[in-house]
This record gives C-alpha cells, sequence and structure tokens, in this order.
C-alpha cells in the first residue's frame, strides 16, 4: 500500500518541470507503439537481432516498464500480483495471443494507470517499492524516459529494416 502523499494535486499541477517530463514520456510512449502503425502481425514479430527484441516485443517490454515503474515501486505489489514477468528478459517473450492490437491495448493501459498512479505525487514523493530500494519519483520519471528513448531509437532502427525488406 501507498503511504498517503503529501503533495496537493495544486503543487503538481504547477510544477512546469513535472508538466515537461510528462509530455515527453507520453511524446516517447506514443512513438513507441506508433512503431507498429500499418504492420502485419509478422512483421511486428519479425526477429531481425540474436536478442528477443521486435517490434512488438519492445511494446510489451514498455508495458513491463510501466508496470514496474508506476505500480510495482509505488504500491509495493510483488510482480506476481501485477501479473508480470519476474525479469525484464521475460518481457519480450511474445505468445500467441500477443496480437499487435492486444498488445498496444495493454500499452495504453498501463500508460493511463501509470499517469493516475502519480497524478497526485510530487518529483520529490520517495517510492519504497523498487528492489533498488528507496528512489525519489524525479528518478523514476528520468529513469523511464531514458529506457523508452532507447527503445524508441531500437524501433526506428526495426522498423527501417522491416519497410526495407
Amino acid at each position: 500500500m501507498r503511504p498517503p502523499s503529501t503533495t496537493s494535486t495544486e503543487d503538481v499541477l504547477h510544477d512546469p518541470l513535472r508538466a515537461q517530463l510528462d509530455v515527453f514520456l507520453d511524446e516517447h510512449r506514443n512513438a513507441l507503439s506508433s512503431s507498429l502503425d500499418g504492420l502485419t502481425e509478422e512483421q511486428a514479430r519479425r526477429s531481425l537481432v540474436s536478442s528477443r527484441t521486435t517490434l512488438l516485443g519492445l511494446v510489451k517490454h514498455a508495458t513491463f516498464v510501466e508496470n514496474v515503474w508506476f505500480d510495482e515501486a509505488i504500491t509495493r505489489r510483488s510482480r506476481a500480483e501485477i501479473g508480470i514477468p519476474a525479469g525484464p528478459d521475460e518481457s519480450f517473450v511474445l505468445t500467441a495471443d500477443d496480437t499487435i492490437d492486444r498488445v498496444r491495448r495493454a500499452h495504453r493501459e498501463a500508460c493511463a494507470a501509470s499517469r493516475r498512479a502519480v497524478a497526485d505525487l510530487s518529483l520529490d514523493e520517495t517510492l519504497h517499492g523498487n528492489r533498488r530500494g528507496a528512489l525519489p519519483l524525479r528518478w523514476v520519471y528520468l529513469h523511464v524516459l531514458r529506457e523508452l528513448a532507447q527503445h524508441c531509437g531500437h524501433a526506428d532502427i526495426l522498423r527501417e529494416q522491416i519497410l526495407a525488406g
């Protein structure tokens, strides 16, 4: 359970850095999801590198990231309780049920849940549910933004290769 917030919604809404971080996160969330635009199921699953990284797998992994940082870290629920893999490598694994529509819907829902989870928290609020220990929300925002930016770059390259082939 998350401890009660000491920050008012008014404080959060008047933080220009927070507002900009929210915009950047949403831009990267949308960019990663849109990497699947116009692709067939086969193209979205196509493996072009030796790792499990595929375009569909990247969006599925981003859903895992949202759940780790904006659910587990805030609520202290275990990954098993949340219903996500124990580790990041497994979050790239695709099942027969992982269609473009389903993975995108899960991603949208996770992003919406993330926004709700932090709505009343300030960037200085300490989150206690991550395996690394207590971290301020500011650190979490920057970490997720860095990870999404990295995966958007991966997605750009994979999509370019898929469309060229």
